[in-house]
């Protein structure tokens, strides 16, 4: 397959998640400038992060005065995952692939775009994935700019009440997810648990917001590991229950028994 074949198949695949990256990204660029950083900040943050959970919780982190540490330490314990992610694809990566293409390649793994690239069939060619990643790249940084800008246009007194939305859109995130399963709601509910112990018990005042936050992440992901264990598929499994069969994929469109 020529080079320019390779990468219009990427870039045919990563059409639709550069569309689904616009109102996120969009929802960002809004918070950030409404917030209080310039258009041209938030765009730099899209730019050069490309990370949805760690820009929000980064970008929040900021606009409270956390240091820089703070900052670096809690987006690299949120954006770990992709660390898994790149490891994972280098094994389908051709051979040939150098090391300057791999470490480009890395900076556009997203969730989205692992999951299309795990599901290829074959070796991952470096064309197909720089058209994979080109879509949601403009896609998430289009976004981004369209949302401050159109945030830096308000009356800054609208801007000031849109400081609450960041919080509403986090809300937004957990609370189907907690109500579909016990063990989203056991993890969020330890989560604020150390959060509240760490902020309103005195003796534990000397912590900063950041901290406080990568404390809770790590306590709250530690419970709901140790308490609702998965197997290798995801599936979530009680103590001495034998790990469940690899699913098969069936003739038919490809689907998932």
């Amino acid at each position: 397959m020529s080079w320019k074949r390779a990468y219009r198949e990427g870039l045919k695949s990563g059409i639709p998640i550069g569309m689904g990256y616009l109102p996120v990204s969009f929802t960002f660029g809004f918070l950030a400038v409404s917030g209080g950083l310039p258009v041209w900040v938030a765009v730099m943050i899209s730019l050069t992060n490309l990370t949805s959970a760690g820009q929000f919780a980064g970008t929040n982190l900021i606009l409270a005065g956390s240091g820089y540490f703070e900052v670096a330490l809690t987006t690299f314990v949120i954006n770990i995952r992709y660390m898994l992610m790149s490891l994972s694809l280098s094994q389908k990566l051709e051979r040939t692939t150098g090391t300057l293409e791999r470490l480009v390649l890395a900076f556009g793994i997203t969730d989205e775009t692992f999951v299309v690239s795990s599901l290829h069939e074959g070796q991952l060619k470096a064309p197909f994935m720089f058209g994979l990643m080109t879509m949601p790249i403009l896609g998430w940084n289009l976004g981004t700019l369209l949302g401050g800008s159109i945030s830096a246009l308000l009356p800054q007194a609208l801007q000031n009440a849109m400081g609450i939305a960041l919080y509403a859109m986090f809300i937004a995130l957990i609370i189907p997810a907690a109500r579909k399963s016990v063990a989203v709601l056991c993890v969020i509910g330890a989560a604020v648990a150390v959060t509240c112990i760490l902020k309103y018990i005195p003796v534990f005042g000397f912590i900063s917001s950041g901290f406080r936050v990568i404390l809770a992440t790590i306590a709250a992901s530690a419970l709901g590991a140790r308490l609702f264990p998965s197997d290798e598929y995801g599936e979530e499994k009680e103590d001495g229950q034998e790990t469940a069969a690899a699913p098969e994929i069936t003739e038919e469109g490809g689907s998932f028994e």
